[in-house]
């Protein structure tokens, strides 16, 4: 019953005027990012780390939270009528969603990703308002050594379930932590890495180079790319059908309840969560054969499951400080920009902030629900605009958002070069995600490194004589090593063969 008050005072007080407004611009913001395929919710959030200077500190989150699940709703409407995902966990959606606009039945499709949506972030919500500060209560326990484990657990995760290769993963994350130590020692004071370079004194800023990775090189690669046309049939009769809610009812509970533990764990994402649903789904339907032609239940399951995931993926950041990819470092920035410090002691030296986010979860949800269904239409206009109108406005916001951090044109080169960086990288599959994560937790793993080494003398074996610290070290180096291991089985195989033959 207490976390249910607090939930409730949390939602009073994101009921205040101030809050509303800017969680209702967050949302209506995170819509239209997820609606245009190109920006994305890390690239919005990094265009706004600026007014994180002047804005109160809750309303400032309570926006970048509802951009986060606002983009979520609105990545369904472009897969569904365009056939191109606006966020990448939307990809699955296409399948059938597209496949039902192209049967007339665009409407019900919008209509049950609403209400799917709807349903799985809210429930996602009380999960974590219970969970969130019983894992914080665990962290209560954790010191420099189980901080570092952690947080090399956290990143050997991002690592291992990259959607690309490993290795290039992994460079990527070692990029980013060779980044983040350029600048002044944190324990010494003395430069690194700087070449005498005034601008780089004050180390590698995250909104430049995230706004370069995000921003910039998203309008390259869409210049790049051909653009979709909007499916031209008259959109009608949003609400889903009785036998559509028969027939999505069980996806949706089970959707729920997949999104929630996945978004939980540490190191899993958003994407992994729709494409499970939707695996589940089709191995669980009496009629999978339907799937990928039009099945509702392959639209409801994964769109519950990508809101659901997206809820409880704040778990990890809000109770253990540990950020889990670059919409949740970009989080971690702005919360630590107001000098609140997410982890086991937040829920407790900020309760106002933790439970005030919680309670405009609840509000923005519906919100969403309520603001979906009629702009159907008014993101169709969108869509139909030339997309030549809408990259030299992105490229002017990247410049003023990376001027105004410092109010120096360092870092507008900074923004120009990391978004030909993430130009590149986005053409030779390498993931800007663990580069992004590797620049956040880069600094604070190397301190907690060193404080270990100090408390110990110098011994590392401080990281494997304590119980959390080495449950987190022993799941770092199996990740690690695993694809090795495989590699190997699978010679041995390949060699058995060999010889039978």
């Amino acid at each position: 019953m207490d976390t249910l008050n607090f939930l409730l005072q949390g939602t009073l007080t994101a009921a205040a005027p101030v809050n509303l407004l800017y969680g209702f611009a967050g949302v209506l913001l995170g819509t239209l990012v997820g609606v245009l395929p190109g920006l994305g919710p890390a690239g919005a959030i990094a265009l706004l780390l600026p007014l994180a200077l002047h804005a109160p500190p809750l309303a400032y989150l309570i926006m970048l939270f509802g951009i986060t699940y606002g983009a979520q709703y609105g990545g369904s409407t472009t897969s569904i009528l365009v056939n191109i995902p606006g966020e990448a966990s939307s990809v699955i959606t296409c399948l059938d969603g597209y496949a039902m606009a192209r049967q007339g039945r665009a409407g019900p499709a919008l209509g049950i990703a609403a209400f799917g949506s709807f349903i799985g972030g809210t429930l996602a919500i009380f999960g974590l308002a219970f969970l969130a500060p019983a894992l914080a209560e665990l962290g209560l326990h954790f010191g420099p050594p189980e901080y570092a484990a952690l947080m090399l657990f956290g990143l050997t995760a991002l690592v291992y379930l990259a959607h690309g290769p490993m290795d290039k993963a992994l460079l990527m994350a070692l990029f980013g932590a060779v980044l983040a130590s350029i600048g002044l020692d944190p324990l010494t004071g003395a430069p690194r890495f700087t070449f005498d370079i005034l601008v780089l004194r004050d180390g590698v800023g995250l909104t430049p180079v995230v706004i370069g990775l995000f921003g910039v090189s998203e309008v390259l690669l869409n210049l790049e790319a051909k653009a979709g046309e909007v499916f031209q049939n008259k959109v009608r009769g949003l609400l889903p059908t009785a036998q559509d809610w028969r027939d999505s009812a069980a996806p949706i509970a089970r959707g729920t309840l997949l999104g929630f533990f996945i978004g939980a764990i540490p190191g899993l994402n958003v994407v992994i969560a729709t494409f499970a649903s939707y695996a589940i789904e089709k191995k669980v339907s009496k009629h999978p054969e339907k799937f990928g032609a039009g099945a509702i239940a392959g639209v409801a399951g994964p769109e519950t499951a990508n809101n659901a995931a997206s809820c409880s993926g704040w778990i990890p950041l809000l109770s253990l400080g540990l950020p889990t990819g670059s919409v949740t470092s970009l989080i971690f920035g702005a919360l630590m920009i107001h000098g609140l410090a997410p982890g086991p002691l937040f829920i407790k030296n900020s309760p106002e902030v933790f439970w005030g986010l919680l309670g405009s979860m609840v509000i923005g949800n519906a919100m969403l629900l309520i603001l979906n269904l009629p702009l159907i239409g008014l993101w169709i206009r969108v869509l139909r605009m030339p997309y030549y109108f809408l990259f030299p406005l992105i490229i002017l916001f990247s410049i003023i958002g990376a001027y105004t951090v410092s109010g120096n044109v360092g870092d507008v080169a900074i923004t120009i070069i990391f978004g030909l960086v993430g130009f590149l990288m986005r053409k030779f599959a390498y993931e800007p995600a663990p580069m992004v994560l590797g620049l956040v937790i880069g600094p604070l793993l190397e301190t907690a490194i060193r404080r270990s080494l100090i408390m110990s003398r110098g011994s590392f074996a401080v990281f494997f004589n304590r119980p959390i610290a080495t449950t987190f070290m022993a799941l770092a180096l199996f990740m690690l090593l695993s694809p090795l291991l495989a590699r190997r089985r699978l010679g041995h195989e390949m060699i058995e063969k060999l010889e039978e033959n």
